[in-house]
């Protein structure tokens, strides 16, 4: 089954390039004592040659150690710049001196109105240069979404939060920052450009569909005001499992499921014909009982099963989705990505809040650097390492694990529904009916499209 959702073209790009400032070196001023006899004209001459000459060494060295700085970003393209907020100019004084003790240096920060943007589509994101993983949260109220829950008419109420009653905001307001480079904005305009004539296929389980979800929505009121010349896709499959299982369909009882590691054909053939795939696969395997596996017809049903711990069925399946990848994708031809796990916050213990229950209440984000908890199975995400470094086709990775670590605030918790209905309001009393698992959006899977769009 498939979703899809078509974009329209508009020709106009705004940009600009901002002046470029320069350091005008400051150059002490001393006091002569007047002379007590008149000098000669070829003497004075000389004389101001002279310091005239010194003066312009002195200036070309401090524009030298200026140019020459240490504290530069790597290379990373910065596409959409804002003003930085006074914290945050505060903050890297601070991160300055601690580098450098008395040394100080110039960074090169473009100003913009804050209502504007500006492309600069000149390079190439890498993610090779630009760790996006390695950062921290910022929070910016100025920032506001491209959608809602209200505008955007995509969204599943799972994800509808201010719909379903809830009424703090600061969840929204939070941008993720890499220490390493500048990420740039999501820009719908040059999303729609670079998917010109293309097809998006984001392939998964709830999660891929709450990115799904929130790729199309930072698009829908861009896409409103255009012409319908762009002829671009951007759809969703489900395949929780990515290779086939009793219960992709008809969702049964988790003790009930019997997944076919070696079955993905079924699936796949959906899949053929696509410009840029996204997988993904992991909370559907984190059931905490041992895996159901079967190899072959599901004919041979309760008998035919084999029982695995997580990490080696998500091994066998994964290696079935790789070797379909490897025989069949044209890496000329199409893009293939893979979004780590989302991890779920269920313990509250795992960030402190040892009176607490799930993310229910949970208003800010975890502000320890390097958070890990319980929720993130480190040994499915070796699994997917060192699967697809064997793969003959390159495989991009989406790495969101450790930047939604942070984000307990940012879970449906317990404005959502339940059995197609939504909580009641005595249901959103109880923590324990708090969804920990899916997002709210706009939020979070926002960001994880932001370093999609970058990554394009």
């Amino acid at each position: 089954m498939s979703s899809s959702f078509c974009c329209v073209e508009h020709h106009f790009i705004n940009s600009f390039f901002p002046p470029l400032s320069s350091l005008i070196p400051m150059i002490p001023s001393g006091i002569m004592k007047p002379p007590r006899g008149k000098l000669p004209l070829p003497i004075i001459i000389i004389t101001t040659c002279v310091l005239v000459f010194v003066a312009i060494l002195y200036a070309e060295r401090l524009s030298f150690l200026s140019s020459n700085s240490i504290f530069k970003f790597k290379p990373c393209p910065r596409q959409i710049t804002k003003p930085k907020s006074n914290e945050e100019k505060a903050g890297d004084r601070k991160a300055d001196k601690e580098k450098a003790g008395d040394k100080k240096a110039d960074e090169d920060v473009v100003i913009v109105n804050a209502s504007s943007s500006w492309i600069d589509d000149r390079f190439d994101f890498d993610p090779e240069e630009c760790n996006v993983a390695n950062g921290k949260w910022v929070f910016n109220s100025s920032v506001t979404p491209l959608y809602s829950d209200i505008s955007c008419p995509y969204i599943d109420r799972q994800f509808s939060c201010v719909k379903n009653g809830r009424n703090d905001s600061d969840y929204r307001h939070w941008e993720w920052q890499p220490e390493d480079c500048t990420l740039p904005r999501f820009n719908p305009e040059l999303a729609l450009r670079k998917l010109q004539g293309k097809r998006l296929l984001f392939v998964g389980d709830s999660l891929q569909r709450n990115q799904w979800e929130s790729f199309v929505c930072l698009l829908v009121l861009f896409v409103s005001v255009l012409s319908q010349a762009y002829n671009a896709t951007i759809e969703f499959y489900w395949a929780p499992y990515l290779v086939e299982s009793n219960s992709d369909i008809d969702i049964i009882d988790i003790r009930k499921r019997i997944i076919k590691v070696d079955a993905i054909a079924e699936r796949a053939k959906n899949w053929t014909g696509v410009d840029i795939l996204v997988f993904n696969t992991y909370v559907w395997w984190m059931s905490g009982i041992r895996i159901k596996t079967i190899w072959g017809s599901f004919a041979n049903g309760q008998e035919g099963y084999e029982e695995f711990d997580t990490p080696i069925a998500y091994k066998l399946a994964l290696k079935t989705w790789a070797n379909w990848i490897d025989s069949t994708i044209n890496p000329n031809k199409t893009r293939v990505f893979f979004t780590t796990m989302s991890p779920t916050h269920t313990r509250s213990q795992d960030w402190g809040n040892m009176e607490g229950v799930k993310c229910f209440n949970e208003t800010k984000p975890v502000m320890k650097k390097k958070h890990w908890g319980t929720g993130s199975d480190k040994r499915i995400m070796s699994v997917v390492s060192k699967v697809v470094k064997e793969m003959k086709v390159p495989v991009t990775f989406i790495n969101i694990t450790q930047l939604s670590e942070y984000r307990i605030d940012g879970h449906s918790s317990v404005y959502t529904e339940t059995g197609g209905k939504l909580l009641t309001e005595e249901e959103r009393a109880n923590p324990e009916n708090a969804d920990c698992i899916h997002w709210c959006l706009p939020g979070v899977p926002d960001t994880w499209n932001q370093i999609l769009l970058a990554m394009l």
